[in-house]
């Protein structure tokens, strides 16, 4: 369930400052461009609140003509340029602009766009951005569309504009009741130039009839119940071959021999052939390359794969032990790192402290494991490429599509099919090039490339592993006065430069370096880590680490103090402020994921809130039956805020049940609140599977195979009870982030409810037998 909840939240004012993830990749250098965003310049106080969108590649686009058709009968027909895995991102953005367009939703049509950032603005559907970039553009989409049907209306009557007002899919000349439908106006209205957005006049909250309300199913629910809806394993084209690849089991191996001798007696079975990659780090999102076979269906293909006779050269990769590696991280965690932000005097006031905290925190490489794995289909015919795949980044995989193909760019077409999860894993492309690459090896052939679970385990582009170590320094009085992080891990742009060896800004302002902290010396450090395996997007990135170190940290910081968890929480945030990181020396805009301070400060008055609002529905500081256990844990990621309380229940034989978990999220308007709670009641359900799933290394080569070594939470264990609070805020107030903010506070609240429960403190995951789930 859903409910509304007090709101603390701010009037932010107006300035700009961003770089895209994406810009970042290109280029190795720092990004420092800050412009203002011309679709948003002359919008009204109301909505005139500056977001990164602007600055992503393509920026972001409200042409009312891109976005939306009319036909004669009425139907509205509204362009959808995000993918869809399971966040109705698909349903939320046309909401807006139906909300703005003043239509009936049951005459709405959703189109899935192509991959097209030229004409629709940027697609990467990553970094909880969707909302948060394209809630104003929509906005504007809808009332543009609007003001359009109401000037042609007005031009049919030959009255003034101000007599003509559109509601319900139909434009009124209110001094005469006259009515004419969308569909009559449509032409005409399509005609007209789109108006300024100077001009544009926006529904004020108390008339949104969609938005805010949680009344709007997702589109194509329907269709996914029954099957009828399309994912990236429903392709089929006619002739179409099916594909699956042999792929080195150690990152950087390459093929030394084979024998595709007993394969092809494998009926079904048409041609094995080799495919050839140059990788070579940093290889970006490039195919690991390997041995593919090629069959009539995809079962011949894989009974052919395992019949290959296979001689692999391994490389420099294939010492990676990850017992060993952990070992490494933890000694470079306990030497002195780069700093990354320092304030007061840290080795003064750890000296003279009082009591000493210290500890340390490991999270291991994790895999994304959707339900759907990677699959994508290829055609080439006519000197033009058409690809089928679920993918989060989609035009970056036709950028690449057409750099294999040699081919401009125009005449590469990609179709965004339904993804059944995402998670991160969905914005590396290289599956997809691997079926482009089939295709043009067999001379333009529709090839679908199937990846099986399998494939996806032993092959990804994983979560990075993490070693932490957190020292604080408390006074005499019991007041914290120090407070020192150090985080080890290799980085995600291992892919995209000479390995760095330590985590970069976007990844340091994932709930590290950006913690709001009221402590007068603390100081940040990275330590070097090299990249031995491919690090990919995952959902909620590094904020999953630090957020389990520093909320545990905490924890354990109240225990020594003797004070409760959540009183200890609120006094390292502070009393209520809005922080401008920028002001502390950190000026790369990465910190806060790429959008502007000035509309996303760090409010601790919102961060308090949500804790207090968590603690309240969850009665904190309840009496609880031998076995149980309540935990807090809060983090502000994405630029929301959330906190959360677990209840667990832990018996005598160390059975772990999780009856209830209490949720509050400050998220800006809440545009789809169904669509919210159900990320944060799916974020539990992921946070238990991070809590138990590992990916783990022996000879270079991922020791898991399926989901018999790489558990996921499953009905029988996941948490029971997951209520969702959303801090009601108007539409004035900034969209923050909502796919992936509710997964970090997960796994500290989940571990500091067991150690409630149990004195059992858990530092190390997974959880193994530790607890058992």
């Amino acid at each position: 369930m859903s409910d509304h909840a007090p709101s603390t939240s701010s009037n932010p004012g107006v300035r700009l400052e961003n770089v895209s993830r994406r810009q970042f990749l290109r280029s190795t250098a720092a990004v420092t461009a800050f412009a203002v965003a011309a679709e948003i310049s002359g919008l009204r106080a109301g909505l005139a609140y500056e977001t990164g969108g602007a600055q992503m590649p393509h920026g972001t686009v409200n042409d009312p003509h891109v976005f939306v058709s009319i036909d004669s009968s009425g139907i509205i027909s509204i362009t959808a340029h995000r993918s869809e895995m399971g966040t109705g991102i698909r349903t939320s953005l046309p909401m807006v602009v139906a909300d703005e367009l003043e239509a009936d939703w049951s005459k709405v049509r959703i189109i899935q766009a192509l991959a097209d950032e030229p004409r629709y603005g940027n697609q990467d559907t990553d970094g909880s951005r969707s909302m948060r970039h394209f809630f104003q553009p929509m906005r504007q989409v809808g009332a543009a569309m609007r003001q359009m049907l109401e000037q042609a209306a007005a031009k049919q009557w030959g009255v003034s504009l101000s007599e003509v007002q559109a509601s319900n899919h139909e434009v009124m000349h209110k001094p005469t009741g006259r009515k004419l439908g969308y569909g009559e106006l449509a032409k005409a209205a399509m005609d007209l130039p789109t108006p300024q957005v100077e001009s544009l006049k926006f529904k004020p909250d108390n008339a949104f009839r969609y938005m805010g309300h949680g009344n709007v199913p997702i589109y194509d629910l329907f269709d996914i119940t029954v099957g009828q809806a399309q994912y990236g394993y429903d392709v089929r084209l006619p002739g179409m071959k099916y594909a699956v690849i042999a792929r080195p089991p150690v990152v950087g191996g390459r093929i030394k021999s084979f024998d595709p001798t007993e394969a092809l007696k494998v009926p079904g079975v048409e041609r094995v052939l080799e495919l050839k990659v140059d990788w070579v780090p940093p290889a970006a999102f490039s195919p690991l390359g390997g041995i593919a076979v090629v069959a009539t269906n995809t079962w011949a293909a894989i009974k052919g794969r395992e019949a290959l006779q296979l001689n692999w050269e391994d490389g420099e990769n294939s010492a990676y032990d990850s017992a060993a590696y952990r070992r490494q991280m933890a000694e470079v965690a306990n030497r002195p790192g780069h700093v990354e932000r320092t304030q007061g005097d840290f080795d003064k006031a750890f000296a003279g402290a009082s009591k000493i905290v210290s500890a340390e925190y490991y999270v291991p490489h994790l895999a994304q494991a959707s339900m759907e794995p990677p699959v994508a289909t290829a055609v080439i015919r006519n000197g033009e490429c058409e690809v089928w795949a679920p993918l989060q980044y989609p035009f970056g995989a036709r950028e690449a599509f057409a750099k294999l193909l040699e081919l401009p760019i125009d005449k590469v077409k990609v179709n965004i099919t339904l993804l059944g999860g995402g998670f991160g894993r969905k914005c590396q492309s290289d599956f997809a090039q691997e079926a482009v690459l089939l295709s043009k090896a067999l001379d333009g052939a529709p090839v679908k490339l199937a990846w099986t679970r399998e494939d996806d385990l032993h092959h990804g582009f994983y979560h990075t592993v993490t070693y932490s170590r957190l020292d604080a320094g408390v006074d005499a009085s019991g007041k914290l006065i120090a407070w020192r992080h150090r985080s080890v891990a290799p980085t995600l742009f291992a892919n995209f430069k000479p390995d760095p060896k330590r985590e970069q800004a976007i990844e340091l302002g994932l709930g590290l370096a950006d913690l709001a902290l009221d402590i007068p010396n603390v100081r940040f450090e990275t330590g070097e880590a090299t990249a031995l395996t491919r690090i990919g997007w995952f959902r909620s990135v590094n904020n999953i680490p630090h957020a389990f170190a520093v909320q545990s940290f905490i924890a354990e910081i109240a225990r020594e103090l003797g004070k409760d968890p959540k009183d200890v929480l609120l006094e390292i945030i502070g009393p209520p402020r809005k922080l401008e990181l920028e002001k502390l020396g950190l000026t790369d805009p990465l910190w806060n994921y790429g959008d502007p301070y000035s509309t996303h400060p760090i409010d601790t008055g919102r961060f308090a809130n949500v804790i207090n609002l968590a603690a309240s529905r969850a009665s904190w500081g309840r009496s609880l039956p031998k076995g149980g256990g309540l935990g807090i844990a809060a983090h502000r990621s994405f630029l929301s805020y959330v906190a959360t309380v677990v209840e667990v229940g832990v018996d005598s034989r160390g059975k772990l049940t999780i009856p209830r978990v209490e949720t509050a999220i400050d998220c800006g308007f809440a545009v789809n609140p169904e669509r919210i709670r159900s990320q944060i009641e799916g974020a539990a359900v992921m946070g238990l599977s991070n809590f138990i799933g590992e990916i783990s290394f022996k000879n270079g080569s991922a020791e898991q195979s399926n989901f018999d070594s790489y558990p996921v939470a499953r009905i029988d264990n996941a948490p029971i009870n997951v209520r969702v609070h959303i801090v009601p805020n108007g539409s004035e107030v900034p969209a923050g982030g909502v796919g992936e903010p509710g997964v970090p506070p997960f796994l500290p609240a989940l571990c500091n409810a067991i150690f409630a429960a149990t004195g059992k403190r858990i530092r190390s995951l997974p959880a193994g037998d530790q607890v058992r789930v």
